[in-house]
């Protein structure tokens, strides 16, 4: 077998490192003035972007937090969504009459103690006779001809209608004055 024989070159042993050195001073301090350019640009961006990510996470913490708040009011409207009814049975329960008084004050303090209740978690009725009619928080179940109050006008309330902490829960069902033609 033959060995490889490896040739060296004493010129290139010898050979001096390529010189990256500028050959002036003041071309010197122009490469020293662009890497300085250079590196403040880069330090300016990096920056900017750490900033724009920072913006990014507090609007995104705050989304979240704002998503999550509506997420459990949304849940407590529900909750409270299904107790209206038994709010209206206890309403028509106190319009008739009964003669054991005992049992009358009894339902009147149960009545006020759930209405209460709903109020301190958000619930407030909408005012409805003698104002005008409002198509977004009212329901006109039925409308009269009449020439004694002005077009538009609730003259009665068949079911109360409820807000939840400013949004509407449920519309009320009203009676609406309309003009004789």
């Amino acid at each position: 077998m033959k060995e490889p024989t490896v040739e060296t070159s004493d010129s290139a042993s010898t050979a001096d490192p390529p010189d990256n050195s500028p050959a002036t001073p003041s071309a010197a301090l122009e490469s020293v003035t662009a890497d300085r350019d250079r590196l403040l640009d880069e330090n300016h961006e990096l920056l900017d972007r750490l900033l724009r990510r920072q913006a990014e996470f507090d609007n995104f913490r705050r989304r979240a937090e704002r998503e999550k708040a509506d997420v459990l009011e949304f849940a407590n409207a529900e909750s409270v969504r299904a107790i209206l009814p038994i709010l209206d049975d206890f309403e028509r329960a106190l319009k008739t009459h009964t003669s054991d008084k005992v049992y009358a004050r009894g339902m009147e303090l149960i009545y006020q103690r759930l209405a209460d209740s709903l109020k301190k978690l958000g619930l407030e009725p909408i005012t409805t006779k003698g104002t005008k009619f409002d198509p977004h928080v009212h329901h006109a179940v039925d409308m009269v001809e009449t020439g004694d109050v002005e077009e538009q006008t609730i003259l009665d309330e068949y079911q109360p209608g409820y807000n939840f902490h400013g949004r509407l829960l449920r519309p009320a069902m009203v009676k609406v004055a309309v003009t004789k033609k």
